[in-house]
């Protein structure tokens, strides 16, 4: 996928106030419209135009797209930050969802979410008051309930019609058993408009834990001879450090199952343990003698399945 500059693409200035970005595209409208032009390749080139001005003509869409920074470049390979737009404050207006199927792979990277939470809301009296924004929390906030004041950007438009963005700080309580996806509803704070502001939850990465709903995973390294002969560890859990018996005969990839020790819940999540082998390194003689030796006394071919 290609990084596309849309202030390029109008050619105006990433400092554009509204009313340029405004004539810039009626002025290249009228130049490539397919019904009129005989430029080469109007038909893209409007359809380009057209892209750049949905996103620019939207303070909401064109601040978030200026949080992507300005070190890219046309044309660039490009892939979507990991949670990007998280914190960037948005409202119930926009596009309706049939829009987006005229544009490119990039503009769906980035405001295919957006489309899906617009359409949503659509149908509700709070359609045009109600904002949203996506927060990223720590594991361990969810597992046990916390307070937490958090940072919201919030697109603003001066006089001379440019866009810049507020920041704003809330304290949020995260509701115990929370798990990634769900939304916090804080009624009435949606600004100055009185709607409410709704909150979709995602989690920090976890430098142990993976979560997938109320389920959490942790990869555990074994040694060989842990695998092969059991052994008794302990293991990080976010409930505390609990003892964890690793059956005989373990194969790396097993999986184990800790029941109710996920996200809690009246139906709580699961905690799986995966069991990953993990060799000892051979940089030492002694080393390297005993990995021939295991060669030599041990009748053991992992490829047997292979045949032959």
């Amino acid at each position: 996928m290609r990084y596309k500059d849309y202030y390029q693409l109008l050619g105006v200035s990433k400092q554009a106030t509204q009313d340029e970005i405004k004539r810039a595209y009626k002025k290249l409208a009228r130049k490539y419209h397919p019904d009129v032009s005989k430029e080469a390749n109007a038909e893209t080139k409007f359809k380009e135009m057209a892209e750049a001005y949905e996103v620019l003509k939207d303070p909401e869409k064109r601040a978030a797209y200026d949080q992507l920074g300005h070190n890219w470049r046309s044309g660039q390979d490009f892939n979507p930050p990991p949670d990007w737009d998280a914190g960037f404050e948005f409202s119930g207006g926009g596009f309706t969802p049939g829009d987006a199927s005229t544009f490119s792979d990039f503009f769906e990277s980035l405001f295919g979410r957006a489309v899906q939470q617009d359409f949503s809301h659509r149908h509700t009296p709070s359609y045009n008051r109600d904002h949203h924004a996506k927060i990223l929390i720590d594991l361990e906030d969810a597992f046990s309930g916390a307070s937490r004041t958090i940072t919201l950007h919030t697109p603003q438009m001066n006089e001379q019609g440019r866009v810049s963005t507020a920041e704003r700080n809330l304290k949020v309580k995260i509701p115990k058993g929370i798990y990634p996806g769900q939304q916090i509803r804080l009624a009435g704070m949606a600004g100055h408009q009185g709607g409410d502001l709704y909150l979709q939850v995602e989690f920090n990465p976890h430098p142990l834990y993976r979560v997938q709903g109320r389920d959490i995973y942790l990869d555990l390294p074994l040694a060989p001879w842990e695998a092969a002969l059991g052994a008794k560890l302990e293991i990080p859990t976010p409930g505390g450090k609990i003892d964890l018996k690793i059956p005989e005969n373990s194969a790396s990839g097993r999986k184990l199952r800790l029941k109710g020790r996920g996200l809690p819940a009246k139906a709580p999540g699961d905690f799986y343990v995966i069991l990953q082998l993990a060799l000892p390194p051979a940089n030492s003689d002694k080393a390297r003698d005993f990995y021939r030796k295991m060669a030599q006394e041990l009748p053991f071919n992992p490829r047997t399945r292979f045949g032959g």
